[in-house]
């Protein structure tokens, strides 16, 4: 017998048929936004390779809490400046820390919100490195690594008793995870999740986040300790460790550039994945708008609508304020 002709466009035709077929949904609860958070009183410093962007002051930064609250996302994720750097980034892990004061400012104004804080020292060395330096068997400075996990639990631990919901380490220092699990469990906090940076890739797409941040490595770079881009068997392996240390949430970073290792970690592994569409992916897509090269709505809601297509279950995206309004404005309307 004879076949009707396949005809795939049938349930693409009209904006309701292509709504009930959608296969994969982008929703506001699966975004984070990152926030920064420097000294001073009144600051809202826009970041200009970032627009859209700000380095807030902690009073500020609560005003803005509420603002990212009412617009219906769940969770932000702070960064800090701190007043001063030294080698070993001590204002990091100090209990009247730049990020510590954040935290407690952001739960009073809007409790609501999950607060995730960013357990590194990059932002707090005068060196820029995420750890201790050592002069290695070479002879050229590097990062100690045990001599890092430390301190690493030291800020984690300040974070938790300021009330942070949630710590996110970022370092890639080797056995982080189990020891800032056993930090927090060691001293009561066991509720507290880590959100574990466990595929972080040595990307060039972090220049943005490094302005923002002010964070650029004085000498060197991040190779020795982030990973190599032309590595996916290595990130499953990175994935699977932090798992077994005790990460509630692991994180592919970046996203755009990483979809097949954010594809590869969704089907092997079976705990949240989260991936953070990072600082140059984002001035990218700005940049080309400025230009009216493209349409940045569109844009943007089909890159996050990647990431979630790959596997994400959480992204982190500096749209995220502007997608929950666009997401609720519908998809925008294809040329």
């Amino acid at each position: 017998m004879a076949f009707p002709q396949t005809r795939m466009r049938r349930l693409r035709r009209n904006p309701t048929f292509r709504r009930m077929v959608r296969e994969t949904r982008l929703s506001v609860d699966q975004l984070i936004f990152p926030m920064f958070v420097r000294p001073g009183a009144g600051v809202r410093n826009p970041i200009a390779s970032m627009p859209g962007n700000f380095q807030f002051s902690v009073d500020t930064l609560a005003e803005e809490s509420r603002r990212v609250a009412g617009c219906g996302v769940p969770a932000i994720m702070l960064f800090g400046i701190p007043e001063h750097k030294d080698p070993l980034g001590s204002r990091a892990y100090a209990e009247d820390g730049i990020v510590c004061r954040a935290v407690e400012a952001v739960k009073r104004a809007a409790p609501e919100l999950c607060v995730i804080t960013d357990v590194c020292l990059c932002e707090y060395t005068d060196h820029g490195h995420c750890g201790v330096i050592r002069t290695n068997r070479d002879g050229a400075p590097g990062v100690d690594n045990d001599a890092t996990l430390e301190l690493l639990v030291r800020e984690a631990l300040a974070h938790a008793r300021a009330g942070a919901d949630m710590v996110a380490p970022s370092d890639m220092m080797d056995g982080r995870v189990g020891a800032i699990r056993a930090g927090l469990d060691g001293a009561g906090f066991h509720e507290v999740p880590i959100m574990a940076y466990s595929a972080k890739y040595a990307s060039s797409f972090y220049g943005p986040f490094r302005d923002a941040a002010e964070s650029p490595p004085q000498f060197g770079d991040r190779s020795a300790y982030q990973m190599d881009p032309a590595n996916a068997r290595e990130a499953m392996r990175e994935l699977a460790l932090d798992i077994e240390e005790g990460a509630d949430i692991v994180m592919v970073k970046p996203a755009l550039a990483y979809l097949d290792i954010i594809a590869r970690a969704a089907q092997r592994f079976d705990i949240p994945l989260a991936a953070y569409h990072v600082s140059g992916e984002f001035a990218m897509v700005k940049a080309a708008a400025a230009n009216g090269w493209l349409d940045e709505k569109r844009a943007a809601l089909e890159i996050l609508t990647a990431i979630r297509r790959a596997g994400a279950s959480l992204i982190l995206t500096y749209w995220a304020c502007d997608a929950a309004r666009w997401l609720q404005e519908g998809p925008p309307v294809a040329s």
